[in-house]
């Protein structure tokens, strides 16, 4: 098992494209005056030449990054999530989107997570936005080795890719000695036959905390990461369904149009069962610490296994 690792997984994400980097000239970055935020500035600092900070104005670098786009270079442009797919989302859908470019768009300090930066900062709609865009790869790592996977992995993938960064350090739990990332396959982390749990993100870690607490009380959960929304991992779900015939989701985003909406839509079709979702229900989040915040509305392990066993009930 190699070293486990805390760090946000916007630091991985820097990290994981100045490597990348340096056997691949056509990768260029953009970023929307946050590059000390979303980390790019790690990128910016070895190769400043094929860096570019467009200010604040993120439409606008979506517009660059699809013209760049058409030139050869694989772009990543980078902003907090709120902006990168709430106020660019016309020029995500029309410019990179439509035509499918091959764009890579990172969208930081998403969730509630962000924690003092409040409502306005803290995105939980970005998944919802972006898989209703056709032909988009929406990604959403849980640690440092995942993170890494993925932006290799979308820089392979030919078209647009949305990729979910988080501003919390979080501890790594995946091996990287034997951890292999596909998008859209997802991971099984623990088998159990009483209920499934399909979580997505930073949430990812809590739930495997809270499963484990669960089979000391006789709760044998099966946990499956689900680092891809889009394409979602139809047969693992089904499979799940067949075998354990409850799913419950969770994730640090809305329950609206997010993770546990993509799981009720496959399970509907192909296997119905009760699918119970854990995330932001229909509210706005509000300024406060990160950790406190995920406390107060149930997304650490303690909150999500409490959670479980109310559903169970």
């Amino acid at each position: 098992m190699a070293e486990t690792k805390k760090i946000a997984t916007r630091e991985s994400f820097g990290l994981a494209l100045c490597e990348l980097a340096k056997d691949h000239p056509e990768i260029v970055v953009l970023d929307a005056d946050l590059a000390a935020a979303t980390k790019t500035e790690i990128f910016k600092k070895a190769y400043p030449e094929r860096f570019f900070d467009c200010g604040i104005a993120e439409s606008n670098m979506i517009g660059i990054a699809a013209g760049l786009a058409t030139c050869g270079k694989v772009p990543f442009a980078a902003s907090f999530a709120m902006f990168a797919t709430g106020r660019a989302y016309e020029q995500v859908r029309n410019s990179v989107g439509y035509p499918h470019l091959n764009v890579k768009i990172a969208g930081s300090h998403a969730g509630i997570s962000v924690g003092e930066d409040g409502a306005t900062h803290q995105c939980c709609e970005d998944l919802a936005l972006m898989r209703t865009i056709p032909g988009m790869v929406v990604l959403n790592p849980a640690d440092h080795y995942e993170m890494t996977a993925a932006v290799k992995a979308a820089y392979e993938y030919n078209g647009p890719v949305y990729i979910r960064l988080g501003r919390l350090a979080i501890e790594s739990f995946n091996d990287p000695d034997n951890y292999q990332f596909e998008i859209g396959k997802a991971i099984t982390l623990k088998e159990g036959n009483d209920v499934t749990v399909i979580a997505t993100g930073l949430v990812v870690n809590e739930s495997l905390k809270a499963v484990k607490e669960l089979e000391a009380q006789g709760i044998n959960a099966r946990l499956i990461n689900m680092h891809t929304i889009k394409p979602i991992d139809k047969d693992i779900i089904i499979k799940a369904a067949q075998e354990t015939g409850r799913i419950i989701t969770v994730e640090e985003h809305s329950i609206i149009g997010g993770l546990g909406e993509a799981v009720a839509a496959v399970t509907s079709e192909y296997c119905p069962v009760p699918v119970n979702r854990i995330g932001i229900e229909d509210v706005y989040g509000h300024s406060g610490p990160a950790v406190g915040l995920l406390e107060e509305f149930g997304l650490d392990a303690n909150g999500i296994k409490k959670k479980i066993e109310t559903i169970l009930k």
